[in-house]
């Protein structure tokens, strides 16, 4: 039986050393890169069996490789591993596409647990495009349209429009949308939540996000 292929896309060198060590001496077959760019590049010739990608790499960061790949419909599964102060959480390596993560420092025996969860499960199918009323979002493409008709959004209101999106039908909170699209040590005024949804307002239309009085908004669903 063949190998599983690992690649290992970590910059820190030792870590690196030390993590493609401990999988090779439990039959894993590791290809080990240290940035980003070169990480894409291995990654999209689609013969390994996993992906193990730190976010924080030089060149292109893991939150630019897992986007770009699952754009190209490149579905290896991705594991990510995510500093515990860092700038995304594991709310962000699901939204881009990432099949799984760990938080740094992790235990071994818990990553070799989780890739050969990933491994048994295959490659995924790729995701639905989210449909609500007029207003259509491609999670791994990044696209929204109106009524067939691309809207351009920036990285935070399609954030904000990716929550309200999942959560169609339910009224979620100004807490709610911070805790899960802010980082989780976000401290600012809950406010900042009223103006994004007035930016979506404006580019999808005013009916499309409803505000529940005293409880929070909800998208619009006419069906």
């Amino acid at each position: 039986m063949a190998a599983v292929r690992v690649l290992l896309v970590e910059d820190e060198v030792a870590l690196a050393t030390t993590l493609a060590k401990g999988l090779k001496g439990v039959g894993f077959a590791v290809e080990v890169v240290h940035d980003g760019g070169s990480g894409l590049h291995r990654a999209r010739e689609g013969s390994f069996d996993v992906v193990v990608l730190d976010i924080m790499l030089p060149v292109l960061n893991g939150y630019e490789v897992c986007r770009t790949l699952r754009a190209e419909q490149v579905w290896t599964p991705v594991l990510m591993l995510t500093a515990k102060d860092g700038e995304y959480d594991e709310t962000d390596a699901f939204d881009l596409g990432a099949d799984d993560y760990l938080r740094k420092p992790f235990v071994f025996d818990v990553l070799v647990r989780r890739l050969r969860a990933l491994i048994r499960r295959g490659a995924p199918e790729r995701p639905a495009v989210l449909t609500v009323g007029p207003v259509s979002l491609d999670p791994v493409g990044q696209h929204v349209h109106r009524d067939a008709v691309e809207v351009s959004l920036t990285a935070r209101e399609f954030q904000v429009l990716h929550y309200l999106m999942r959560n169609r039908g339910a009224v979620v909170t100004k807490t709610d949308i911070l805790d899960n699209v802010w980082d989780v040590n976000y401290d600012g005024d809950h406010n900042v939540v009223e103006v994004y949804v007035g930016y979506l307002r404006r580019k999808l239309g005013r009916e499309v996000i409803e505000t529940i009085r005293g409880a929070g908004y909800r998208l619009a669903d006419p069906s």
